[in-house]
């Protein structure tokens, strides 16, 4: 209907010229003014005609993008059950908090796709993996650390430089299990140190976050993170290409380098450089 009337409406125009022009050359005998009104009159139909068109069209794009924007409004307000509401109130919340990363550059990720996305990281980089690992045992047996493992080994084939910072506490030292990791790592070639974590600063700024750090992230290339989260949620951890985010995190390693001891190998120990008692008994 609104369209009808967009061409009635063109139609009284065109007619309305054409009678003023028709007017003023057999009534008034003036020629010259009625085809200069005629003329005039087509083109201002010409253009009320675009306009309407455009305006139109302007019209049904905003509203498209009115419903598109108010959908999941819309749609919430379609659920009348307390409870089913108060679900959806979470699952938007939770929604919320990852696009909020995303709108920061970093991608949240499950345990599984972190690992992943470790591996591939480790298979493209090319000069050095700088890298601070809370204590995690099962590198031999667990199949996602297991395979990131195995792509950290052939990135050392292939020339690539491995620093690996394990950040501990003191007691854990001395754990066979966590002896297991750091010598199966020192003999594979990668750069072994520790750091204890009460050396470390408790509170780092991390992409506008004032908490305490995983201490758990690699830089890779010092192009793209990988960082686990410090408290357990849907998420396991979050990755970002983002120069201003990699640029922090190039900074907490340096923090954490800076405090971390080297160790060296003496009678199938792991031990402190320096120190003269085994760790581990």
């Amino acid at each position: 209907m609104n369209k009808k009337m967009q061409n009635i409406a063109v139609l009284i125009e065109f007619l309305a010229g054409s009678g003023l022009a028709i007017f003023f050359h057999q009534v008034l005998r003036y020629p010259e003014a009625a085809y200069t009104i005629f003329g005039i009159g087509v083109l201002l139909s010409l253009v009320t005609y675009l306009l309407r068109e455009d305006i139109e069209k302007t019209r049904a794009e905003l509203l498209e993008q009115y419903h598109q924007a108010h959908e999941l409004t819309f749609a919430i307000a379609r659920i009348s059950d307390p409870e089913c509401l108060s679900k959806a109130h979470e699952w938007i919340a939770s929604a919320m908090r990852a696009i909020s990363l995303l709108q920061q550059g970093y991608i949240p990720m499950d345990k599984t796709e972190f690992y992943l996305e470790g591996a591939k990281q480790m298979e493209q980089a090319v000069h050095h993996a700088k890298m601070a690992d809370r204590i995690t045992t099962g590198w031999d047996s667990r199949g996602a650390l297991h395979n990131f493992y195995q792509a950290n080994l052939r990135a050392i084939e292939r020339g690539v430089k491995i620093t690996r910072i394990f950040v501990v506490n003191r007691e854990d030292l001395a754990e066979p299990d966590f002896q297991k990791v750091l010598l199966t790592q020192c003999r594979n070639d990668i750069d072994v140190r520790i750091a204890f974590h009460d050396e470390l600063p408790s509170a780092t700024n991390i992409s506008n976050r004032d908490t305490d750090s995983s201490f758990d992230f690699a830089i890779y290339d010092d192009q793209v993170i990988t960082d686990v989260f410090s408290k357990p949620g849907k998420y396991f951890g979050r990755k970002t290409s983002e120069p201003v985010e990699v640029a922090k995190y190039l900074h907490l390693y340096e923090l954490v380098e800076h405090s971390a001891y080297a160790v060296t190998l003496e009678d199938d120990k792991v031990i402190l450089t320096g120190d003269v008692i085994p760790l581990a008994s």
